[in-house]
């Protein structure tokens, strides 16, 4: 797959569509992250409150549990043949993306 093609439209679904362009076209980290507003939000919300509430032991594992999916998602994508930008690019996406699939 060609880096011009890979980071598409189709290949990161974004919760806020507006911030992508009508058809095809290269999407930059900016863009997937200024998309997926609430799950960063919900993802910061919840590490907060269990920061103050419970034990800031509890925020790291939620903090790691973020970062081993994001690194299972690139590593899946990485051998799949995407490059190390689309990869980086599709696994954040992801992880925020299915992160929030009950919402």
């Amino acid at each position: 797959m060609t880096d011009e093609h890979c980071v598409t439209r189709d290949h990161i679904e974004l919760w806020n569509k507006r911030v992508l362009p009508d058809g095809l076209a290269s999407v930059g980290l900016g863009t997937v992250l200024r998309g997926s507003m609430l799950p960063i939000v919900v993802w910061l919300g919840v590490a907060a409150f269990v920061y103050f509430i419970y034990n800031p032991v509890v925020a790291a594992v939620e903090g790691g549990l973020f970062l081993a999916f994001s690194l299972l998602g690139f590593t899946l994508r990485r051998r799949s043949g995407h490059s190390a930008k689309c990869s980086l690019y599709g696994a954040i996406g992801g992880v925020l993306d299915k992160s929030m699939a009950g919402i």
